[in-house]
């Protein structure tokens, strides 16, 4: 593993990017390891031909995980639509004269919203991140088929676990409930997800500017 400053990142993002005509790169790591703020980094330094599409929009709604009895593991593989995310990057990666419209997902009411987000045809460089892109049982095995470069964030667990209960408190449960999701649902996810590091084309830390 290997600690590289950001601007190295993207540098190599950018070289990605350059191969055209559209790129994908996967950016893949336990939950609070920070794939969210180094993708929208990324993408940001980048530039207009680039976007983001994480692979949050592919949550199932909170109704359909009530009605199957798995929303007090939402955020586990299960939970998401799977197909849908790979059948989107294959669209993203095929490029073409019209805008693709993808879903986000909103923290706030917790729940995805399609059409959220515009990749038009410029777009050269598209950035997903989430926590199952290198996980190799269908359908998420055609996401690792689809992207052409994946890597794997790494971060101290200790500092991973405590921006993880910050996070959750942020969008309003309580200490312990914050801990009990954390250390909870949350750790199986990121065990899983580190047994497929050894599927990705980096290993990074980032080194903190």
């Amino acid at each position: 593993m290997t600690a590289y400053p950001f601007d190295v990142l993207v540098a190599r993002a950018a070289a990605l990017a350059d191969l055209g005509p559209r790129r994908l790169l996967g950016i893949v790591g336990a939950p609070g390891a920070g794939k969210s703020t180094l993708a929208a980094r990324l993408v940001e330094a980048v530039g207009p031909t680039a976007a983001l599409v994480p692979m949050d929009g592919y949550h199932l709604a909170q109704a359909e995980l009530d009605r199957l009895g798995r929303h007090e593991r939402k955020g586990a593989i299960d939970t998401f639509d799977g197909p849908g995310y790979v059948s989107m990057l294959g669209r993203l990666a095929a490029g073409g004269p019209e805008t693709i419209y993808a879903p986000a997902f909103h923290r706030e009411i917790e729940e995805p919203v399609a059409g959220s987000i515009a990749v038009p045809p410029e777009v050269r460089l598209v950035v997903t991140e989430g926590n199952y892109l290198l996980v190799p049982e269908e359908p998420w095995s055609g996401v690792r088929l689809v992207l052409d470069e994946v890597w794997y964030l790494d971060l101290d667990e200790e500092l991973r676990l405590r921006r993880l209960v910050a996070r959750h408190m942020a969008y309003g449960r309580s200490q312990a409930e914050a801990k009990a999701r954390s250390y909870g649902s949350d750790q199986v996810n990121a065990e899983l997800i580190a047994t497929t590091r050894n599927r990705a084309d980096l290993i990074v830390r980032v080194i903190q500017d």
